[in-house]
């Protein structure tokens, strides 16, 4: 059994990792931080983990915290991480980051998109990428990892099989994709309130936002060629869930059963991978680990689509970084997380 520690624990995906470690065969939450909260009973605050948390309380952050364990989840905001993966190296050997901080491998990126610069570049080139199905490779016993974000994961999953198959042209790409509330974190905002969310669906992040350039990277990355994209994510009125819609303007003259077939055979044996005809939807990936994923060619407007749908607490955030932490243990990578989703 691994020891693992949970920094910043009282966040919806610090509450995740903890619902995912209580099922887990190798995974057992040791340490989970919270300083907001610290002195706060879990179950006070999340009682759908009370009958794994018991009486077991959030603690404050504090060097050593995680001494004695294996490996750190740090499920912080975003700038928080870069103060203190350096102190948690001395205690820890494995660390897989949840946040955008150590994502991108540029650090002048930084101050572009997220408005400030990065205050230890030189750990950027140390972490690997947490996106199994297209890097697995480089995860696998690595010390630190950078788990992408929910809209990342669901655009390059779509995208990178059709770009490297040179299906699509890498540039001129559109993502066009909505979030569940969730994905805004915990604490209160003006514009995630109940009744500014109920019957509403907005566009926000117009040409700016930060998940662009980590699109790009990873479908780059994967696919060696420069990819371009532009973005638009979408806040809908549903807790969880990603639904993104890629349009992509075609490289051959694949019809929609090969697009397809190029998706399939991209994923074959992929655990967390289904590939359909079917429309994907938010609900059908509801508590799992999973991604739906379809496509299509069309000869009249010339486009191609690809449609990606995932639960973005899950593939998109904490299963996704337990997927990675099974991979750097040396562990059976599906160990602790479930494919089928929750229905209805």
């Amino acid at each position: 059994m691994h020891r693992v520690a949970v920094i910043g624990a009282s966040g919806f995906t610090g509450a995740e990792l903890m619902r995912i470690c209580a099922s887990h065969p190798d995974l057992d939450v040791a340490v989970a931080t919270g300083d907001s909260m610290a002195g706060r009973e879990i179950a006070e605050m999340y009682p759908s983990l009370a009958a794994v948390c018991g009486d077991t309380r959030f603690v404050p952050y504090g060097s050593g915290v995680a001494a004695g364990c294996d490996l750190a989840f740090c499920a912080l905001p975003h700038g928080a991480s870069q103060s203190v993966v350096a102190e948690l190296r001395n205690d820890v050997e494995h660390i897989v980051d949840l946040a955008a901080d150590f994502r991108l491998d540029d650090p002048a990126l930084y101050p572009v998109w997220y408005g400030e610069e990065h205050t230890v570049p030189e750990l950027l080139a140390e972490f690997v990428f947490g996106l199994p199905e297209l890097f697995r490779d480089t995860i696998g016993c690595a010390e630190l990892v950078a788990a992408p974000g929910c809209y990342v994961t669901a655009a390059a999953l779509a995208l990178a099989p059709l770009v490297a198959g040179g299906a699509v042209e890498p540039t001129g790409i559109i993502v066009d994709a909505a979030s569940g509330v969730s994905g805004a974190g915990r604490p209160p905002k003006a514009n995630t309130t109940f009744c500014s969310v109920d019957e509403d669906f907005t566009a926000y992040g117009l040409l700016t936002h930060r998940h662009t350039p980590e699109i790009e990277m990873a479908v780059s990355r994967h696919a060696g060629a420069d990819v371009q994209v532009l973005f638009t994510p979408h806040l809908a009125p549903m807790n969880r869930g990603i639904l993104a819609t890629c349009y992509a303007r075609p490289a051959s003259t694949a019809g929609s059963d090969e697009v397809l077939d190029l998706l399939a055979d991209a994923y074959r044996g992929e655990p967390f991978v289904v590939v359909s005809e079917r429309s994907p939807s938010t609900k059908a990936t509801l508590g799992s680990n999973s991604v739906h994923l379809t496509a299509r060619a069309d000869p009249r407007t010339g486009w191609v689509i690809v449609i990606a749908a995932l639960d973005n607490l899950v593939k998109g955030a904490s299963g996704q970084a337990v997927q990675c932490a099974n991979l750097a243990l040396g562990i059976d990578e599906t160990a602790g997380l479930g494919a089928a989703g929750v229905y209805p």
